[in-house]
């Protein structure tokens, strides 16, 4: 398998896809974003064209340089426009259902035998994905971080079909290519930042649930007593309470143990639509910045 891999395909335009996006075309890649439709992906495109007016307002990046990133962009309401992709990335809401479906699609259109197909989950058995297919060698988890093009990392998680020169390929392209720092995981629910993470949040929630504490005064205290950079309801409200839930429920199913259910306050938010920061209010209300 060739590790250069130039021709990048994301599947998926929302916060995450878009990102992924973003850091392939700075970095030089031929890029295709691909989602349901033609209106879905004139509205990704104006997320990334947002996300890189923001880097050169910020001096960041320059203006020159934000302009040839978009122009390296394709965005499409098609899934056959990825057929010449070497690598693609899956980065679709998280379910199950959705994820398996796209890679069964992907593994018929995707001409290379060569290319990997890679999904972002922060959860989903990555052994489901990959039997989806004719090719489980080629398809590996590849976990970007949200904001992506400000976090550094990347999980890289392999089932146990997951073939090692797919791995060498993939690392090579996530730290030389976009320069991001690699880490490794086996197939577990959550791989290694979530499974340490959603119960931190959670027992954040459970404190908030019972009036132990205020969601402000348990933000302040470990922003202040643990000098973390934002404290766990925050960074709840940034990452989305329903995928915070959706995290939760698979961490449950795969080990069964009590400090992954999500509290029934977190559903009860979920189901009302407060998601955080997006919808405007979760754990703590946001205005238009």
């Amino acid at each position: 398998m060739s590790r250069d891999i130039r021709r990048v395909g994301v599947v998926g335009g929302g916060r995450m896809g878009a990102g992924i996006a973003e850091v392939c075309a700075r970095a030089g890649l031929d890029t295709v974003v691909c989602e349901v439709d033609a209106v879905a992906a004139r509205a990704a495109r104006d997320r990334v064209a947002a996300s890189l007016d923001r880097a050169v307002e910020r001096g960041k990046l320059a203006r020159a340089a934000a302009r040839d990133a978009l122009d390296r962009l394709v965005f499409s309401g098609s899934l056959e426009d990825l057929a010449d992709r070497q690598l693609v990335v899956e980065a679709v809401v998280e379910n199950a259902d959705a994820k398996t479906e796209i890679f069964t699609a992907l593994d018929k259109i995707v001409e290379s035998p060569d290319a990997v197909l890679a999904s972002n989950t922060s959860s989903l058995p990555v052994m489901r994905l990959g039997r989806a297919t004719r090719r489980a060698d080629r398809v590996l988890g590849l976990h970007f971080f949200n904001p992506v093009p400000v976090l550094p990392l990347v999980e890289v998680v392999t089932s146990l079909h997951t073939a090692p020169e797919t791995v060498g390929a993939v690392e090579d392209f996530a730290t030389r290519t976009l320069g991001k720092t690699v880490i490794r995981s086996q197939d577990r629910a959550g791989f290694v930042v979530n499974a340490l993470l959603i119960p931190y949040l959670l027992s954040a929630v459970r404190m908030t649930e019972s009036g132990f504490a205020s969601a402000a005064d348990v933000d302040t205290g470990m922003e202040l007593g643990c000098a973390h950079p934002m404290g766990p309801l925050k960074l709840a409200d940034l990452i989305g309470l329903d995928t915070v839930a959706s995290i939760a429920e698979s961490l449950y199913d795969e080990f069964k143990e009590p400090l992954y259910a999500p509290p029934p306050l977190l559903q009860r938010m979920v189901e009302a639509g407060l998601l955080g920061r997006r919808t405007g209010r979760g754990f703590h209300v946001y205005g238009q910045e």
